[in-house]
């Protein structure tokens, strides 16, 4: 059986957090996995990227922008306090520049790509809306990763409690980003992308159950 390009990426994306899920759920094996997740990241970025049908230069323009853009927001949140509240970056992500992980870009370009892909899926056509339920989508995703975020140290909040600012942050800032992604005139059709958003989603919140 030969299987499609589509298949083999789902294939990936399914195995690897299975595998990765079981690594954070067993004490023993949680700093081996949060030492992998740079490495995870930069494969599911390829993943994506191998899967875009037809990729022209507007694809590759929302690729640098949305990580340009990802990276300079967390700097100046992290820096001023005034974005999303006071936090700081903890080493799961990895390398840093200026206390922030060089990864954090990929990541929004992961969240937005996929997001994105998941509303078009949908079949929603009107921007404006398409970018106001993939902000939604997004926003529920940051609710269900923020306790396990702090559990497994890819950041820290300055106080107790994660401020309510940091979700108003995320969707304002997820709208302008998929706003842009519906935007820009490249191919909207990739099976894998709301696989992984649903995937990532679904990770998040078994640990975060398994936590409580």
């Amino acid at each position: 059986m030969k299987l499609s390009r589509n298949s083999i990426c789902v294939l990936l994306i399914v195995i690897f957090h299975v595998v990765g899920l079981t690594g954070f759920m067993v004490p023993a094996f949680n700093g081996l996995f949060k030492q992998l997740v740079p490495f995870h990241l930069l494969l599911m970025l390829f993943l994506m990227i191998f899967s875009q049908p037809e990729k022209n230069s507007s694809f590759y323009i929302f690729l640098v922008i949305t990580y340009i853009a990802g990276y300079t927001i967390e700097l100046i949140g992290v820096h001023t306090g005034m974005i999303f509240g006071e936090y700081s970056y903890g080493s799961t992500l990895g390398l840093k520049l200026m206390e922030i992980p060089l990864m954090i870009g990929v990541n929004w370009i992961l969240v937005i790509y996929s997001a994105g892909m998941l509303v078009k899926s949908i079949g929603i056509k009107n921007t404006v809306l398409a970018a106001a339920v993939g902000s939604t989508f997004v926003t529920l995703l940051d609710f269900v990763i923020e306790p396990v975020a702090i559990r497994f140290d890819y950041w820290s909040w300055k106080t107790y409690d994660i401020p309510p600012q940091n979700y108003v942050a995320w969707y304002l800032f997820s709208f302008a980003l998929l706003y842009l992604f519906m935007h820009l005139p490249f191919k909207k059709h990739n099976p894998a992308a709301p696989v992984l958003f649903i995937t990532q989603f679904l990770f998040f919140l078994i640990l975060l159950i398994m936590d409580n």
